[in-house]
């Protein structure tokens, strides 16, 4: 289910804190099941999803005459800890873009993604994603990016139009004030890093220095972008899903107490099943004073160090990251395709989402390196009181925190 998805990928941030400690026992690496075929493992989001994929790999399979064994896991973070600690990890399998920064820094993967022959083809910001000490590893297999959703009943209602649409942050508070009516909170998100950090990001701040050497989380430029969401929620114009009694934006947004909500391509899968009735749109996120941001999340496709199959692996990954058939797990589960060219003909092809593959040219990845989980959880935490608390206390804490940890990254 869509929803039960979103809840994941919401919360990885966190769930990656025990990581390290399921891998804390590995002693190798090296997946192979040799002429048993290959076994791979997938963190689905449902039938739709491994009904997908179990027919691209049985296509695969026909082909080349390797078999391969597909899982589809219950818990993903921790079976894929399981496999490397047991010495038996998957041939191949999903490697999320918070997980990736630790197996890399343990080299518990195989490097393998330069030596495609669509390697050139991905789009810059996913590679970026999936480069470990400047070498790309491991194949995007499809992304996402977060996006502005509008019930267009409720937009009209309020009498906005078109020409309202936020474009930057004074228009955006504009639209979330005439929204904002009895029962209904004109914009809702998040409590969490990986949807307040956008604003950060917007005021033209990071919390890492774009070469990953320095921790920039209490600069002025991220304090502006938390004080606006603060002032968001002190108009009262804003509100986190937990306060209008819903677990996420997208439940918050199908009931009608929020009228825009920032969410990803996920959000649709959800609203068709639970609230098909919800007339929406999609745009991208406004402008910040230091320009458009978004976050992007990915998956990549990992294969073990070492891996005795990795001859037969690569070329699965050459066929499941062909756009072809990025296209087709497009059109059966909604993923929006990894490289350059399937993704525009996913824009097309699907006009709605048109504003979450724009957002891929200038979209970032959440700060993920190895150890930042549980200084991220607990910021996590501070950010469900922003409305009461110092902007600038709160990134001087994470700032301390990340130091600590970035150090311990580098051994």
């Amino acid at each position: 289910m869509k929803q039960q998805k979103t809840a994941v990928r919401v919360a990885s941030l966190a769930v990656a804190s025990g990581l390290a400690v399921a891998l804390a026992g590995c002693s190798g690496s090296g997946g192979g099941s040799g002429d048993e075929g290959l076994t791979m493992l997938i963190g689905s989001s449902g039938d739709a999803e491994t009904q997908a994929v179990q027919s691209a790999v049985d296509a695969w399979s026909e082909e080349s005459g390797v078999d391969v064994e597909v899982v589809a896991a219950s818990d993903l973070t921790q079976q894929l800890g399981q496999g490397f600690s047991g010495n038996n990890p998957p041939d191949i399998f999903y490697m999320s873009w918070d997980q990736f920064q630790t197996y890399a820094s343990n080299q518990y993967l195989e490097p393998y993604a330069s030596d495609l022959a669509n390697s050139g083809d991905f789009l810059p910001t996913l590679t970026e994603t999936f480069t470990f000490e400047d070498e790309f590893y491991c194949a995007p297999k499809d992304f996402s990016t977060l996006g502005l959703v509008i019930n267009t009943d409720l937009w009209a209602a309020a009498g906005l139009t078109d020409a309202d649409i936020p474009t930057d942050w004074a228009s955006l508070q504009n639209a979330a004030q005439r929204l904002t009516d009895s029962g209904v909170t004109g914009l809702s998100f998040g409590a969490e890093y990986a949807r307040i950090g956008l604003f950060m990001n917007q005021a033209g701040g990071s919390i890492v220095s774009e070469d990953g050497t320095e921790v920039t989380a209490d600069s002025p430029e991220n304090v502006e972008g938390l004080e606006y969401v603060q002032g968001l929620l002190e108009a009262g114009v804003l509100q986190f899903p937990a306060d209008l009694g819903a677990g996420w934006a997208g439940e918050a947004f199908g009931t009608g107490t929020a009228g825009m909500v920032i969410e990803g391509p996920w959000i649709n899968g959800a609203l068709e099943a639970d609230y098909p009735d919800v007339n929406y749109q999609v745009v991208e996120l406004p402008a910040g004073p230091g320009g458009q941001s978004t976050y992007s999340f990915s998956n990549c496709w990992g294969i073990p160090a070492g891996s005795e199959n990795l001859e037969d692996t690569t070329g699965l990954v050459e066929f499941l990251t062909s756009d072809e058939q990025q296209l087709a797990f497009a059109d059966a589960f909604g993923v929006i395709p990894s490289t350059e060219a399937a993704s525009q003909e996913y824009a097309t092809t699907y006009p709605e989402n048109q504003a979450f593959v724009a957002g891929a040219e200038y979209a970032e990845s959440p700060v993920a390196f190895a150890g930042a989980a549980d200084v991220i959880a607990d910021f996590n935490a501070s950010l469900e009181s922003l409305d009461s608390a110092d902007p600038q206390a709160l990134l001087s804490d994470l700032q301390s925190n990340l130091e600590a940890a970035l150090e311990e990254s580098r051994g």
